[in-house]
């Protein structure tokens, strides 16, 4: 996924990491919508709930944990730039550590979308689908 609007000289590095966290929820989104899309036609209905079962916090809290062993360090900085982020409030739905790892998953995205890391990106999105024993 190439960076389609900004061609911006800043680093990501610079950036707040919730604003990180903003973008790359957006991205990780896309990266989901396209992934079941293009997995068969299905009903919006159906195609938002499995969508919801990628993006929810604590879904992400579990592909966290999924992909961090692959995170190299400088990955590994960008997600606890974003989980240690203070946020304004966690939804009802997620306990803080979740809402926390998952700020941390959405600032990751955020800062390899940034950085025109495409390849990545769909690396660890690969790694988050994969069933587990295989």
């Amino acid at each position: 996924m190439e960076n389609l609007i900004n061609k911006s000289e800043r680093s990501p590095n610079t950036l707040n990491p919730i604003s990180l966290a903003f973008l790359g929820d957006a991205v990780y989104e896309i990266l989901v919508r396209e992934f079941l899309a293009l997995k068969g036609d299905r009903p919006p209905e159906e195609l938002h709930r499995l969508a919801v079962g990628f993006v929810s916090a604590s879904a992400q809290y579990k592909a966290v944990q999924k992909i961090l062993p692959f995170l190299s360090e400088e990955e590994t900085a960008a997600y606890k730039r974003g989980r240690n982020a203070k946020v304004s409030h966690i939804p009802k739905g997620a306990s803080p550590a979740q809402y926390h790892s998952a700020t941390g998953f959405e600032a990751l995205f955020g800062y390899l979308y940034l950085k025109g890391e495409a390849t990545r990106m769909r690396e660890l999105f690969n790694i988050i689908c994969e069933e587990p024993g295989k």
